[in-house]
């Protein structure tokens, strides 16, 4: 990130709660306790902001984000429920219990955030000063773990200005997290799968569901490239080739381009889409995604990729790209 940000840490009181929630509106980043830990929240449907947490948190890679929501209706509106997934979210929610489901048409939530994925990490927190917020702002918040990527995840406001300070804008001191362990993570796409062991005990979520829970095999594990936080599979791949760092257009190719410098041949590209003309990584990321789905849609063999810079948020661009780049089977 460029420059130091001053930091407010403010005690969760009524007015906290409602500046929280403005910085939100306004694309600020905002560290508030959930029942779990501290989470580091940013407006789910602001691409920029979702860009400035992944910079903020230090050494990114763009995994799927839990989006936070006020109620079980906010869910829906972001996602599809099957039968199991209405059972948990009946039992568990407001709780430390994060869904993982379809992404429902129209979902307003980034595509940064949810990792270009057709599906979206769910959960309703159990915290009065988390749950202000969310009803104060009324849009859907990602709040991974406040602090830096790596290091151990913050169960008080003063590891969060530790990890954080001068980073984000605004830290809600709301006491020591509860739990002060993440959340479970159950997806719900087929049949009910523990993706990520957690707050709540499988014990539990077997007794709603009224059989065993089923784990992941761990030949779908990919912690690089996961469907959730902290598992699962791949992201998303576009079905054309995509031809890295290059310095020449082919004829027919789409081009995905940074900078305001272009490459030979581009008069010849089928389809051109530029994530930033005036080379802000921040704006890359935020294009990353939607980006590469648009120019896939254009019906081409091959997708042409100009050079990123590998720094800062570049270097989980360019990560993200060799992903969709790699050769695959069948």
């Amino acid at each position: 990130m460029n420059g130091k940000i001053d930091t407010r840490l403010v005690p969760a009181e009524f007015v906290a709660i409602a500046d929280a929630a403005l910085c939100l509106a306004d694309g600020g980043l905002v560290a508030f306790p959930t029942e779990t830990v501290y989470g580091l929240g940013a407006d789910a449907t602001n691409g920029i902001a979702v860009a400035r947490l992944y910079a903020a948190k230090g050494r990114p890679s763009f995994n799927p984000l839990i989006a936070h929501v006020f109620d079980l209706t906010a869910a829906k509106r972001l996602a599809v429920f099957d039968a199991a997934a209405e059972k948990l979210a009946a039992a568990f929610w407001p709780g430390p219990l994060t869904l993982v489901l379809k992404k429902r048409a129209g979902c307003p939530v980034a595509e940064l955030a949810t990792a270009g994925l057709d599906t979206i990490a769910v959960r309703v927190p159990d915290h009065p000063v988390a749950l202000g917020i969310l009803s104060r702002l009324g849009r859907p918040v990602v709040a991974p773990s406040a602090n830096r990527s790596g290091h151990v995840s913050p169960t008080t406001a003063q590891h969060v200005l530790d990890d954080l300070g001068g980073r984000i804008d605004f830290i809600v001191d709301g006491g020591p997290a509860p739990v002060g362990v993440e959340s479970t993570i159950i997806a719900c796409l087929d049949r009910p799968q523990l993706l990520r062991p957690g707050g709540l005990p499988r014990e539990e979520v077997e007794r709603v569901l009224e059989g065993p829970l089923e784990d992941v095999p761990s030949g779908l594990l990919d912690p690089g490239a996961p469907i959730a936080p902290g598992m699962l599979e791949s992201h998303y791949a576009p079905r054309a080739r995509l031809r890295l760092r290059v310095d020449r257009v082919n004829p027919g190719e789409a081009l995905l381009a940074f900078g305001i410098r272009l490459p030979p041949g581009t008069e010849n590209a089928a389809i051109v889409l530029n994530l930033s003309p005036g080379g802000d990584l921040v704006e890359a990321a935020t294009n990353l995604f939607s980006d590469l789905r648009t120019l896939d849609q254009a019906d081409v063999a091959t997708i042409a990729v100009m050079p990123v810079p590998n720094e800062g948020l570049g270097e989980a661009i360019n990560d993200r790209l060799a992903r969709a780049a790699a050769p695959r089977e069948g």
